[in-house]
């Protein structure tokens, strides 16, 4: 009998995190970033070149961040940490970031 079918079982609850974009949390949360799922039509460069930079940024699956700071018109742009270094991003593009 797997864990799986010991929950149906039991009637116990999943309860892993539901995934988030990053650009709707608010300051002071902080979590796991479970992917990066970049829409192309979200920004003006191309998707791969948005997931390249996030990527290159250090905003990598498993990597811990935390939004620090937000921008005083329109909550944009937010600062975020990310594995001890502090990054500054747009809203649209922390979109792309699916945090846990």
């Amino acid at each position: 009998m797997t864990r799986e079918d010991l929950h149906l079982m039991t009637g116990a609850a999943n309860t892993r995190p539901v995934p988030r974009p990053l650009g709707v949390m608010a300051k002071g949360e902080a979590g796991s970033i479970s992917r990066i799922d970049v829409c192309d039509h979200s920004a003006s460069l191309p998707a791969a070149e948005i997931e390249r930079r996030l990527i290159e940024l250090g905003f990598v699956e498993g990597s811990t961040v935390q939004i620090l700071h937000e921008g005083l018109f329109g909550r944009d742009p937010i600062a975020v940490r990310i594995n001890g270094t502090t990054v500054a991003l747009r809203r649209r593009e922390a979109m792309a970031i699916l945090v846990a």
